[in-house]
């Protein structure tokens, strides 16, 4: 479902009108369609399938390099991500770090940014964001544990209330073998370097 433009401008124009403000002046004319332009890419993850990404996997052991099997996880760290905080629909953005224990298939590394993009793109909240990754990773490629460190910034934390410039939120999601303390707890320090 793509975002319609229109009613979105419409409402944005309403919404100045509400705060006290001239939707017809020089500064905020144009200001109703840059929102829903805006809105249109913050929100083009609504209705998309995140685990197409993963659709196409390679075998471990009848792939290109079967002479290098992996005995470890795969990780990936510092993949950035940004989306909207669906309580007050402002931003959040960080770091996502994700591991995974791989069976008989891996993907292409950059479709676990991907997966990351199109879930980020909806009204989130970065728990539940988390969780999902790891569903979308655990639910479409054979593995044996998936861990997903996510560390962000949340303008509702940094802009309002309490104005917490410096304070970031880290979320962990664990399927698998990662849901064990140990695995999850050396699979982290490898993710974040002792960051979290």
């Amino acid at each position: 479902m793509a975002v319609d433009r229109e009613r979105v401008t419409e409402l944005v124009r309403e919404l100045l009108v509400a705060i006290g403000e001239d939707p017809e002046r020089p500064g905020l004319k144009l200001t109703p369609q840059r929102v829903a332009d805006a809105y249109a890419e913050f929100f083009s993850g609504v209705g998309e399938d995140a685990a197409a990404p993963l659709a196409r996997t390679i075998s471990v052991t009848r792939g290109p390099a079967p002479d290098t099997l992996p005995s470890g996880a795969v990780m990936l760290r510092d993949i950035r991500f940004q989306s909207m905080c669906e309580h007050h629909l402002l931003p959040f953005a960080g770091h996502a770090h994700v591991a995974y224990l791989p069976g008989e298939q891996v993907v292409g590394l950059g479709a676990l940014p991907r997966v990351i993009d199109i879930l980020a793109a909806r009204p989130q909240v970065q728990e539940r964001l988390g969780e999902q990754i790891a569903d979308a990773i655990a639910g479409s490629i054979d593995t044996r544990g998936v861990l997903v460190v996510l560390d962000a910034v949340h303008e509702c934390v940094t802009m309002r209330g309490g104005r917490q410039t410096a304070a970031s939120t880290v979320t962990v999601a664990a399927r698998g073998l990662y849901t064990e303390a140990a695995a999850r707890a050396e699979a982290i320090a490898l993710l974040t370097g002792g960051r979290t």
